[in-house]
């Protein structure tokens, strides 16, 4: 079976829709679980006793900023294999902060092509990535990532960007 090569690969063949979050990694100790009532290498939605702890972990030293969310995660992974910039093309909705900033110019700067939806009134979504000892425990506020509409992608650029797939996916994530 032949494969086809770098070369061959042109750029928007794969395009994925999903959550775009930017995870806020940050190692911590475990009172601070305990505080959120977050068990060792879970994985939750915020609720509302979960949003100061986002405030609560930028104050702290050592905390790295990491484009997340499946799709787009699985689109930098593919970019990383193929090292052809914009092979791939991403969609999905974030806020106007200084979060989408990172999360745009990190994406970017893997290769992934990045046409973000920008909801001016609702915050990008984030995901607290709590590192205690070699356990990960996750929080996720989905935020803008829920307002992604449909629209989006029948505007005359993005609609482009989608026709000239020649795909060989299209993923897709809640």
């Amino acid at each position: 079976m032949a494969s086809a090569t770098n070369n061959e690969l042109t750029e928007g063949i794969l395009l994925g829709m999903g959550n775009p979050l930017l995870d806020i990694q940050v190692n911590v100790e475990k009172d601070l679980l305990d505080k959120y009532e977050m068990k060792e290498n879970c994985a939750i939605l915020a609720e509302d006793k979960h949003l100061a702890l986002f405030e609560e972990i930028v104050k702290r030293e050592g905390i790295e900023y990491i484009p997340g969310g499946a799709t787009q995660n699985a689109l930098r992974v593919f970019q990383w294999i193929i090292c052809k910039p914009n092979a791939s093309t991403f969609f999905g909705a974030v806020g106007k902060d200084k979060y989408s900033e990172i999360l745009y110019n990190q994406s970017k700067n893997a290769g992934v092509n990045v046409c973000y939806q920008v909801n001016k009134s609702v915050k990008t979504g984030t995901c607290a990535a709590l590192i205690y000892k070699h356990h990960r425990s996750l929080c996720a506020d989905l935020a803008a990532a829920n307002t992604f509409t449909l629209d989006h992608l029948q505007s005359e650029a993005n609609d482009a960007l989608v026709k000239r797939q020649n795909s060989i996916t299209y993923l897709v994530s809640s």
